[in-house]
């Protein structure tokens, strides 16, 4: 795993070793020469890494390999170091003024016989370390392969499971059993049973497999897919099934055998552990319309392969965790010894937390805690303390260390790897935002471009190796975390390769630190840390941090700044900002109220994030910055601009990048409307009118807004997005004013709305739209059936007038969200709503269906309520979703207690795909399967969205449900859906 690591770092900076050779940094040829041979070594390196590393759990490398690794990272470092210092001082004389330039000539030229220098001392230092392997590698001997039967080790679970091993496992059987059944239709189901590595999705499977209706069928089998390509899978069908066949056979034959040998046979398949989708090459096999329900159910950790197998005609089954008090049963019968059942209860509540209601790893640390000797003679936080430790060489943490490696390695390319490591600069009880994060990763260069970032993101989610918290009504993750073992392994992979150092207990333990987080409660650092704060490329602050160490001019190679959650940090301190040349991503906290004019040195700044601060007047050296894409916060640009003309050519040159500006105020004063129409690559905009707004504001406002929806290019599908926000006492009939042909993607607009503006008519592609207002009338409502392209909807009103969805109406809308007052809801007529998905009714005083049928809404999966619905609301819609073909989940909305938050957030309104989410952790506890040696389980703790003084979830009111986030958080207030006991 180490070589792993080594050969993505290898692979980051080798395109920043290549760009030293470019012609503006004029260095000598000797100089090129010696950065193409480093240039060579570290491919070679890579390459050798790359065809010659072996998964750790199946090859012990040895100490000299092992140290052989740890000096070429150095030298990696050292590389890297080496480049960023000399691309940090060549910024610096860019910077400076002619005359500065010619006092500074004698020591610009001892930069670079510096850089030859420490170039010659690498390349000796690399040539160096190759030999000294060569030297010692005849005592390394070869490595030993593990026994065949480990070696062909499954993360699948041992399906060996007695029944007594067996506990809570009632509910998800029941409803997995229910699928079973014949359906009116008689045809085949696909049952998909997704969830993280060792959290029981194959013993739920067995148990499905065994039971009375799982033996039913005429024709059964059970196979494993894990490392099995089609044509294996295939084959052991067939065997299983007594059918003789050639093992040379292709996936075409096979899977014409198989559908010739299950004609007309009511089957019943399980294939475990499904790590790629193979369906696509199986699938011809299985004849879709068999007549006799025949069933096949697959067993994966991939989000995209359980929805690949189970499109159309299937089902997919989310596995969830424990709650906390069937996590403590499983953990004290397992770790305590039955003569110290009477023992005084010791504290597990570190423990707990670590496994983070993951079946596998309760089962694992309670093994663990019991060889150690607890309770009596190990502390819980001692053995939690060493944990990483513990985990990477511990054989009773073999089977949890498989799990986790394999899905460290199941991750394609070096970019997802390094991005999930990232991971462990975050404490274990915060949210992390998704753009935030990928922002970031473009800042730290594991990514290059928006879209790659996008797609790794999206593979971790897809893997289960993190999980989605709050999702918006748009699909779109808000918010996102790993679970708690997992959050282990990336601490100790990220912090003993030197990839993160974190300060959380007092102490850092490194010299040379190339991330670093400081985690909250932790005492103030009143005296400086013993690193070189000039090669941290990295800071991260949540809590405080010691003025002897927030030194600007120490941070020389600072490519990433977060202050967005630091308490004790303030304007004073970003007074040195323009010594941070390199610096990409700047997020600042609660206590900044202004920005120092040196920010405008920041030539490579990407993201300023000022959500959380006080800054209410924007400077206008801001707006200058030639590499600026996302601008967030609450603001506007002062009366007194002296830069006027600057600003003008620069906005006129084509300089600005800026892609997100999210968002600025107008009123009285001139500012944003009149500079807005300029900026060309604007992709979102967020505007608040305010009363005092002058009418020649207002008139600029909107030949900007009609700019920038103005739809040049009908071929165009890129996003654009405007959220605008009209106080009581502003006019929106600049809404009315506005003319097609124009193009959005997102539209938000929070007004009193009597009639839908004709604009909106008349958008090109509009996917996603919110309206808010006090009343929304008949015709308005009338009006929006018509957009045909609409996607998501969300309506916020006290009071929503009578009206129809007739039939053909919202022809392509998935998601449909009213927040209501008045429990006053549209009748829906057969045919309207022909895809939508999902359906949420957010309304406390909502009456039985409220003469709302949803028979008709053939697609339907989920539908949501007030928690503070009555009993008989919420049953009438349980049972109208019992009686729905889909039988859709019906979910709860609940308000909770804010001050039950142990986090507060300040930020502004201003960006709908990122606000702030604030935790607040319960315990709901609902029924659990749980067993010894792997469980199945039903998430029992979880998280909660807050958002302007009110805090949501949503939990799961039917027994059946699985967990899902769908309430958007465009308008004032957003949920996190979460299991819940049903008796709650």
């Amino acid at each position: 795993m180490e070589a792993t690591l080594l050969s993505e770092f290898i692979q980051l900076i080798l395109p920043k070793l290549s760009s030293l050779a470019f012609a503006k940094y004029k260095l000598h040829r000797s100089i090129k020469d010696d950065i193409r041979f480093l240039e060579k070594e570290l491919r070679m390196i890579h390459g050798a890494i790359d065809d010659h590393q072996l998964p750790t759990w199946k090859v012990d490398k040895g100490c000299v390999l092992s140290l052989s690794i740890e000096e070429l990272r150095e030298v990696a470092h050292h590389i890297e170091d080496c480049i960023d210092r000399f691309i940090y001082q060549a910024a610096c004389e860019q910077d400076a003024l002619l005359l500065r330039r010619v006092v500074r000539y004698p020591r610009d030229m001892q930069s670079r016989q510096r850089l030859a220098a420490e170039l010659h001392l690498l390349k000796k230092t690399t040539e160096e370390a190759h030999l000294r392997k060569e030297r010692y590698s005849v005592f390394a001997g070869q490595s030993s392969p593990m026994p065949a039967e480990e070696s062909a080790y499954s993360c699948s679970s041992d399906p060996r499971i007695l029944d007594t091993d067996l506990v809570g496992i009632d509910i998800p059987r029941k409803e997995l059993l229910e699928q079973l059944q014949e359906g009116q239709q008689k045809q085949l189901k696909v049952i998909s049973i997704v969830g993280s590595g060792g959290s029981g999705k194959t013993v739920l499977a067995r148990e499905v497999y065994n039971s009375d209706g799982g033996q039913r069928f005429s024709l059964r089998a059970w196979v494993s897919a894990a490392d099995r390509s089609p044509s294996q899978v295939l084959l052991e069908i067939l065997q299983e099934l007594g059918r003789p066949v050639s093992d040379n056979s292709d996936v075409g034959s096979l899977s014409a055998d198989l559908r010739e040998h299950l004609h007309k046979k009511r089957y019943f398949i399980v294939i475990d552990d499904m790590r790629t989708d193979h369906w696509g090459a199986m699938e011809s096999a299985f004849k879709a319309d068999n007549g006799v329900s025949s069933r096949v159910m697959v067993t994966t950790t991939v989000h995209s392969v359980a929805n690949a197998c189970s499109s159309g005609n299937g089902y997919v089954h989310k596995v969830r965790r424990l709650g906390k008090k069937h996590s403590k049963q499983l953990f004290f019968k397992k770790a305590c010894p039955k003569e110290y059942s009477g023992y005084m209860e010791p504290d597990s509540a570190a423990a707990l937390k670590k496994c983070d209601g993951q079946p596998l790893a309760i089962v694992s640390m309670s093994q663990f805690f019991r060889k150690m000797g607890w309770p009596t003679r190990s502390s819980c936080q001692k053995l939690c303390r060493q944990l990483g430790r513990h985990l990477e060489k511990d054989e009773t943490l073999e089977r949890m260390r498989r799990v986790l490696t394999h899905s460290y390695a199941s991750l394609k390319g070096h970019a997802p790897k390094a991005c999930l490591l990232y991971f462990g600069l975050f404490p274990s009880d915060r949210l992390v935002r998704r753009k935030s994060l990928m922002r970031r990763w473009l800042a730290e260069g594991f990514v290059h471009t928006e879209s790659s970032s996008c797609e790794n993101f999206d593979m971790l989610l897809d893997r289960n190796i993190i999980e989605p918290i709050d999702v918006g009504s748009n699909n779109e993750v808000k918010t996102c975390r790993t679970y708690g073992m997992m959050r282990e392994f990336i601490l100790h992979m990220s912090t003993s390769q030197n990839l993160n150092t974190l300060f959380c207990n007092g102490a850092v333990g490194r010299k040379y630190v190339r991330r670093l987080s400081l985690h909250p409660n932790t005492p103030r650092i009143s005296t400086s840390l013993d690193i070189d704060l000039s090669l941290v490329r990295s800071l991260t602050v949540f809590g405080e941090a010691g003025d002897a160490n927030f030194d600007l001019h120490k941070y020389q190679l600072l490519r990433v700044l977060g202050l967005e959650e630091c308490t004790y940090l303030g304007d004073d301190h970003l007074k040195h900002i323009c010594n941070l040349l390199l610096l990409k991503y700047l997020g600042l906290g609660s206590a900044f109220t202004s920005l120092p004019k040196g920010i405008e040195k920041l030539k490579l700044l990407e993201t300023l994030d000022l959500r959380r601060t006080k800054v209410e007047v924007l400077p206008i050296e801001v707006i200058l910055l030639p590499s600026l894409i996302h601008l967030f916060g609450k603001f506007k640009i002062s009366d007194k601009v002296k830069r006027t003309s600057e600003l003008q050519n620069f906005l006129l040159s084509g300089q600005c990048n800026l892609e997100t500006l999210a968002g600025f105020v107008t009123d009285q004063s001139q500012g944003f409307p009149q500079i807005l129409s300029h900026m060309k690559k604007l992709r979102k905009v967020k505007i608040w009118c305010e009363r005092t707004a002058s009418s020649t504001n207002l008139s600029d406002l909107e030949l900007a807004i009609q700019k920038f929806i103005h739809d040049e290019k009908e071929e165009t599908h890129e996003s654009r997005s405007l959220s605008l926000h009209f106080d009581e006492h502003c006019s929106e009939d600049i809404l009315n004013s506005l003319k097609e042909p124009c193009y959005l993607t997102s539209l938000k607009i929070t007004s009193k709305l009597l009639e839908l503006p004709r604009f909106v008519k008349a958008l090109r592609d509009l996917r996603e739209l919110c309206l808010s207002s006090t009343k929304l009338t008949a015709v308005l409502l009338a009006a929006l059936t018509e957009l045909r392209s609409l996607k998501y909807l969300k309506l916020i009103a006290d009071h929503l007038e009578e009206f129809i969805i007739k039939d053909q109406a919202f022809p392509r809308l998935l998601h449909l969200c009213f927040v209501l007052q008045c429990p006053t809801l549209p009748k829906i007529e057969e045919g309207a709503l022909p895809y939508l998905m999902s359906l949420q009714l957010i309304c406390k005083d909502l009456v039985g269906l409220a003469d709302m049928k949803i028979e008709h809404l053939r697609c339907l999966k989920e539908v949501t309520l007030d928690q503070k619905v009555t009993l008989e609301t919420r049953e009438a819609w349980e049972k109208a979703a019992k009686e729905h073909p889909n039988r859709p989940k019906v979910l709860l909305f609940k308000t909770i207690d804010p001050t039950e938050s142990e986090h507060t957030d300040h930020s502004v309104d201003s960006e709908p795909e990122e606000h702030e989410i604030v935790e607040a952790s319960v315990d709901l506890e609902e029924p659990e399967q749980v067993f010894d040696s792997q469980m199945l389980v039903n998430k029992g703790s979880g998280s909660y969205a807050m958002t302007k003084k009110r805090k949501y979830s949503a939990v799961q009111s039917s027994s059946n449900g699985e967990a899902s986030s769908s309430f958007d958080d465009m308008g004032t207030a957003r949920c996190l859906l979460v299991p819940i006991d049903p008796g709650l």
